[in-house]
């Protein structure tokens, strides 16, 4: 099986090499010299960067994506005859949904091996699977060949899917653009961020990670500036850069015409205010033992000091019926949601200080289809309504290119392509930025 989410499911103490070995070494009885050359095979077979290196590194040291790939490497080692996968392909971006999606296609060929393929993307099942089936609230509700279930659907709930994604994901959506100006509200200058890779025995690093490297680029005030590429291109090390939550090797960061990188702890805590942050996994970035009205409050603890209990406890009510929760979950802890909900609380509290910026890191990519449509026409008309400028980050380009205005395409830490949406996705200039739009899974045509 492969699981949904690599992080809970790889042990955080051992390497990712040593957790494939293991599997290896338990059901085909190799030796460890036979179990390593495999492994390191598997990494290269599921296009992991470096797999001799990523071979001796732990989980936390790589990203969401190349997670993803350790665990599909693991299930794929023991050459099961079922390979029951749930949400595989989630976390991971076009060109390597591709590759892995191939993968388990040759495999399939290869040894006849039966697959349960578990997902909310209806592309990827018009891509891999023959037959289907649709389930809502714990029942099938529909059941047939892929192809006849795609163009004749029988089931409302199966018919609205459909319609749903093709708002999400059609290639001729009539974008919603809002008040774009000249004014540059961020200037970005030659940022760099290197990660040590590797040490000498006193601990010098002689080499190095470079997961930004000599990026330079402006956000204008009001828009929303798409970011995409493959897992682990620098995407997410980029956004929380520009926020201070990762210090930059080398480069310059205004805001406003003020340089970022300048502010001592004191003045980064009061300027936090204006720019924040809706992270990946709105699970992890939740406290399981807080309630969700005090996570929201908390900011407002922080930055508002002057606002007594009752008016925080009012704001917060306020922010939960804006992204369409109510007052009564309040007092819910955030395993009581589900994952579009815990996204929206997320959403709440980035809001709670009424930002001028926001940066979304992956936030729409855990969410079915019909969840992920909600959140982004939420996002949307909060934009709309409080006017703040947002970075977009995702590797989904159908959702990148229904939400922003301007994209950015990242690779190996680089900045390879930047200009107007239409004309990005119309006429790419290089060649990667055409590879992912290639490797995207096509739209399905609207049922009959």
């Amino acid at each position: 099986m492969i699981f949904q989410e690599p992080m809970t499911s790889l042990n955080p103490v051992f390497t990712c090499g040593h957790q494939v070995m293991e599997a290896l070494q338990l059901h085909q009885e190799v030796g460890e010299k036979e179990a390593k050359k495999r492994t390191i095979e598997l990494f290269a077979r599921v296009k992991l960067p470096d797999p001799e290196q990523i071979f001796n590194r732990f989980p936390h040291q790589l990203s969401g994506g190349q997670k993803q790939r350790v665990m599909i490497a693991m299930a794929m080692s023991g050459n099961p005859s079922l390979l029951i996968c749930d949400e595989p392909t989630t976390a991971l971006d076009v060109t390597v949904q591709k590759t892995v999606l191939d993968l388990i296609k040759e495999l399939q060929a290869a040894t006849g091996m039966g697959v349960l393929f578990i997902t909310h993307d209806l592309g990827v099942i018009a891509e891999i699977a023959a037959r289907v089936i649709i389930m809502y609230k714990g029942a099938i509700v529909e059941e047939g060949g892929t192809k006849k279930i795609f163009t004749d659907p029988e089931h409302a709930y199966t018919r609205s899917l459909l319609e749903i994604n093709q708002f999400v994901r059609g290639s001729n959506i009539k974008k919603k653009t809002y008040a774009v100006n000249e004014d540059v509200l961020m200037n970005v200058k030659h940022l760099s961020v290197w990660f040590p890779a590797k040490k000498t025995l006193l601990g010098r690093p002689v080499a190095f990670t470079k997961a930004v490297d000599d990026v330079s680029f402006e956000v204008f005030k009001g828009e929303t500036l798409g970011l995409v590429g493959e897992s682990g291109c620098g995407k997410t090390t980029l956004g929380r850069t520009l926020l201070r939550l990762i210090e930059p090797t080398s480069g310059k960061i205004e805001y406003d015409s003020r340089d970022l990188l300048s502010l001592n702890q004191h003045e980064l805590k009061k300027f936090r205010k204006h720019i924040q942050i809706v992270f990946q996994d709105p699970y992890s970035s939740l406290n399981p033992s807080v309630t969700i009205g005090s996570a929201i409050e908390e900011p407002l603890k922080v930055h508002h000091l002057k606002l007594s209990a009752r008016q925080r406890k009012d704001r917060v009510i306020e922010l939960l019926e804006k992204v369409k929760l109510e007052a009564s979950h309040f007092n819910r802890y955030p395993h009581e949601f589900s994952g579009g909900q815990r996204q929206r609380i997320v959403i709440a509290r980035a809001l709670s200080l009424e930002p001028s910026f926001i940066i979304c890191d992956e936030s729409v990519s855990a969410l079915d289809v019909s969840v992920q449509a909600q959140v982004l026409k939420l996002l949307n008309d909060l934009k709309k309504e409080f006017g703040y400028t947002c970075i977009f980050i995702s590797h989904d380009l159908s959702v990148v290119k229904y939400i922003s205005d301007r994209v950015m395409v990242m690779n190996r830490g680089k900045i390879v392509e930047t200009g107007p949406i239409e004309e990005v996705y119309a006429h790419p200039v290089s060649v990667y930025t055409r590879n992912l739009l290639n490797s995207a899974p096509k739209p399905l045509p609207l049922h009959a």
